[in-house]
């Protein structure tokens, strides 16, 4: 006995049949015309580069990288805030830069490597912002926190050792209702490898 029923023989090409015919809409769905790729209507298949992995689905055309990462790769840590650009909660990094990921279509992702909070950390070990964070308890809610983080890799990336009127600016696209500021400018300045400020309202 093989073990295939006729029922398990009928499901594996039932499921087989509905997976070719998916693919194929999906195909359907993009098209040349006078040397320009027309995307849409409907579902099209995207594959993206997130966090070292390679993960393809088939999303609308109009599916935010913030929608793709939350509700198709499952990574929560990308927060849906204000949808809007204004908050900073769905900070993730693009080719190293910061992006808010609800303003980029997540179809112009494709052929880039993309970064959330749960990619960050290398080795099974943290990266040294989410440690310094954790040092100076520079979180309440925590919901901003991620984007935050993110935003000060980015920064720490571009300028290793920022000034305090640097780091202000740089995170200034983050906001944190909580209003815990001076513990985060603290963390990124520990991370940095310089002392933490003393006045804890500066």
């Amino acid at each position: 006995m093989s073990g295939v029923t006729r029922r398990s023989f009928l499901q594996t090409m039932g499921l087989s049949a509905a997976a070719a015919a998916a693919q194929a809409k999906a195909e359907q769905a993009v098209e040349i015309v006078g040397g320009v790729r027309i995307i849409g209507p409907g579902p099209v298949a995207v594959t993206l580069r997130v966090n070292g992995r390679e993960l393809a689905h088939e999303v609308d055309p109009a599916t935010t990288l913030m929608e793709f990462l939350r509700w198709h790769a499952h990574l929560t840590g990308t927060k849906e805030v204000c949808d809007r650009g204004a908050c900073g909660g769905c900070s993730v990094l693009v080719d190293g830069k910061l992006v808010d990921s609800c303003m980029m279509l997540a179809l112009d992702a494709e052929g880039t490597e993309v970064t959330t909070i749960e990619g960050l950390r290398s080795g099974g070990e943290l990266d040294a912002v989410q440690e310094a964070f954790i040092t100076h308890d520079a979180l309440q809610c925590g919901f901003c926190t991620p984007g935050l983080v993110l935003a000060a890799r980015a920064l720490l990336n571009e300028n290793p050792e920022p000034t305090l009127e640097e780091i202000k600016e740089g995170l200034s696209g983050n906001q944190c209702r909580c209003g815990t500021y001076s513990n985060v400018f603290n963390a990124v300045l520990t991370a940095s490898g310089q002392k933490p400020i003393m006045d804890g309202g500066a």
